[in-house]
């Protein structure tokens, strides 16, 4: 069987500030665009520039992360696949739209991304709930007095 990849990977600057949504199931989506440039020299020698401009889609976590932390112009790398949607506008005609879901971002810019203000409870915001932490502290607990009991001298039957 034949595999298939739908892979993208840019390197580019915010055109807008992000946009956070919810779905009517309370999923966070967040919109954003990057530009990507290129560079090139005519069989003349003069340089010619172009830019693509390309549409980003964040679901759930990543999507408040990248609402949270991302503003226009920040130099960004993302990571992610190639999605084309269909719809019908209010005026009867088929639209179609392709964009980039992605799975990965990093801000490349340090410079600006000191400049963004994270909130105080942002690593809260995706932190785990403190019942799920407790249960996981008294299970590592239970687990280092089993090892540490075996270690005394108990026989151990193996």
């Amino acid at each position: 069987m034949a595999k298939s990849l739908n892979k993208v990977q840019l390197i580019g600057n915010l055109t807008r500030d992000p946009e956070l949504r919810y779905t009517p199931q309370g999923t966070a989506v967040c919109t954003f665009s990057i530009a990507t440039n290129r560079q090139w020299k005519t069989e003349s020698g003069e340089m010619k520039d172009d830019a693509e401009f390309h549409r980003l889609v964040a679901w759930q976590a990543l999507a408040e992360i990248c609402s949270k932390m991302l503003k226009k112009g920040m130099r960004t790398y993302v990571e992610g696949r190639l999605q084309t949607r269909t719809w019908q506008a209010q005026d009867g005609t088929q639209k179609q739209t392709t964009e980039i879901v992605i799975s990965d971002m990093i801000m490349l810019d340090s410079r600006r991304a000191e400049e963004v203000s994270v909130p105080e409870d942002f690593d809260k915001t995706f932190d785990v709930p403190q019942e799920e932490k407790k249960e996981k502290v008294a299970k590592k607990a239970a687990k280092t007095e089993a090892v540490e009991s075996t270690e005394e001298g108990e026989d151990i039957p193996f």
